[in-house]
């Protein structure tokens, strides 16, 4: 049994969405266990004992949410050079354009080592004003799906391990 685990944080509800649905399509895979953590909850034994991972975050003043620096501050060293070529996803919500969220996160993983599988989406909420920032998010049906595509992309990779 192979092990994905999906690590987001969500201030208002954005990324948190993708992640679920990302966790609800990789669950379809019976030979993968799926497992969705806030970043704030993970540690690095929990990275140790998966196989893959998704990384799910907002994007904050043009940047991955502070919370999900911190996960990566907090895993980076005691991980380093233990992970090495295992698979990645990505997912981004973003309220304008969320490219340097994007490079800063896949940086990260790049110094992990890790094997970046499927690319990056940017799910963009078009939020501009401190109302609609602050503002609970609905995501649309239509990206969710593209969520759930890469849950289950990289749920199957690992049980058929292709990854």
């Amino acid at each position: 049994m192979k092990n994905l685990l999906i690590i987001y944080h969500s201030y208002t509800g954005g990324t948190e969405q993708m992640a679920e649905a990302a966790a609800a399509a990789a669950r379809e895979e019976k030979d993968t266990k799926t497992r969705l953590l806030r970043a704030e909850d993970c540690k690095p034994a929990d990275m140790l004992a998966a196989d893959g991972y998704i990384f799910a975050t907002p994007e904050n003043l043009a940047a991955i949410a502070g919370v999900m620096k911190a996960f990566f501050d907090r895993c980076y060293y005691p991980l380093l050079g233990q992970m090495k070529g295992r698979p990645y996803a990505a997912m981004i919500c973003a309220g304008s354009d969320g490219e340097n969220a994007q490079k800063q996160l896949e940086r990260i993983a790049t110094g992990w080592r890790l094997k970046k599988v499927v690319d990056t989406p940017i799910i963009c909420t078009h939020a501009q004003t401190e109302q609609a920032i602050m503002a609970p998010k609905t995501i649309s049906e239509m990206d969710k799906a593209q969520c759930a595509e890469i849950g289950a992309t990289l749920a199957a990779g690992l049980a058929m391990g292709v990854f």
